[in-house]
C-alpha cells in the first residue's frame, strides 16, 4: 500500500520546511509514502527550500495558476494507491493521517474528509480582526447547500484534508484551478456514487498577516461550483492522468 501526500505551495517559505518535517515524521506502519510538492509560481524561497529534500518529488509551475491547478499537477503525477491533500502551512496536523486513512483501509469509504468542528468549536474573532466569523457563515452555507443537494450529513467540506482512492484520482476529472477545486472533487465523486466518510481533525487557523489566502470571492466560486455540478453531466474519465505535469517542470 502506497500513500501519496500532495502539497500545493505558494509563497510558503516560512512554513514549508516544518510541514515537510512533520509529514515525514508521522508513523504509518505498513504504508509506503511519497511526498509530492507542487510550487505554484512562488516568488519567495519555497522552491529553493523544497529542492533540498532528495526524497520529495517536486514539480513547479512557472507562473501562479491557483491552488486547484497545483493540486491537479500533483494528482496527475502521484503514484500512490491512496492520495491525501496537505496544505503547506501549519493549520493542520499530519498526526491526523491515521484517522483519515482508516475508513479507506478498512474498506468503508472511497473519500474521507477531515472535519475541523468535531474536536473544537469555530473561532469567530481574533485580536487582529481577521474575518473568521464571516468564514464561519460561509461554511454554514456551503455545508447546508452541499448536504441538501447531494443528500449528505457532513459537518465540514472546507477543511484541507481529503484522502481518496486511486480510482477517484483516475476517474474524476477536476477542472477548477482555485480553492473550489476541493468542492468539485467532492461533488463529482458523490455524483459518481463514491462512498464518503468524515474524520475528526485538529485545526489551528492562521491569520491573514501570516499568509492566509482564501477570500470572500472564493466563497462565491465555491457555492457556484456546488450548484452547477449537481446538474451538469459527470462522466468518468479513465485517463484523467493523461496530461501529467501539464506545463509543470520536474526537478
Amino acid at each position: 500500500m502506497k500513500l501519496s501526500i500532495i502539497i500545493a505551495a505558494y509563497n510558503e517559505e516560512a512554513t514549508i520546511a516544518e510541514i515537510l518535517a512533520r509529514v515525514r515524521k508521522v508513523a504509518l506502519p505498513g504504508i509506503e509514502r511519497e511526498i509530492v510538492v507542487v510550487d505554484d509560481g512562488s516568488k519567495d524561497r519555497t522552491a529553493e527550500i523544497v529542492r533540498t529534500y532528495p526524497d520529495v518529488r517536486f514539480f513547479q509551475h512557472p507562473q501562479n495558476r491557483g491552488k486547484g491547478a497545483a493540486l491537479n499537477t500533483g494528482i496527475q503525477n502521484a503514484e500512490g494507491d491512496i492520495l491525501l491533500l496537505q496544505d503547506a502551512d501549519l493549520e493542520y496536523s499530519p498526526e491526523d493521517y491515521p484517522d483519515l486513512l482508516r475508513p479507506i483501509l478498512e474498506g468503508r469509504a472511497d473519500l474521507v474528509l477531515g472535519s475541523r468542528f468535531r474536536y473544537q468549536g469555530p473561532r469567530f474573532f481574533t485580536k487582529n480582526g481577521d474575518p473568521f466569523f464571516s468564514h464561519y457563515i460561509g461554511n454554514i452555507l456551503i455545508v447546508a447547500l452541499t448536504n441538501f443537494l447531494y443528500g449528505q450529513k457532513v459537518t465540514d467540506y472546507e477543511g484541507c484534508y481529503k484522502a481518496f482512492t486511486r480510482d477517484i484520482a483516475r476517474k474524476v476529472t477536476v477542472k477548477a484551478s482555485g480553492f473550489e477545486f476541493d468542492n468539485e472533487l467532492i461533488c463529482k465523486s458523490l455524483r459518481l456514487g463514491y462512498r464518503l466518510e468524515e474524520a475528526a481533525i485538529h485545526y489551528k487557523p492562521r491569520l491573514y498577516s501570516e499568509g492566509k489566502k482564501i477570500r470572500p470571492a472564493d466563497g462565491l466560486k465555491i457555492l457556484w461550483t456546488i450548484i452547477q455540478w449537481r446538474f451538469l453531466p459527470v462522466v468518468k474519465a479513465e485517463n484523467a492522468r493523461a496530461s501529467a505535469a501539464d506545463a509543470a517542470g520536474r526537478r
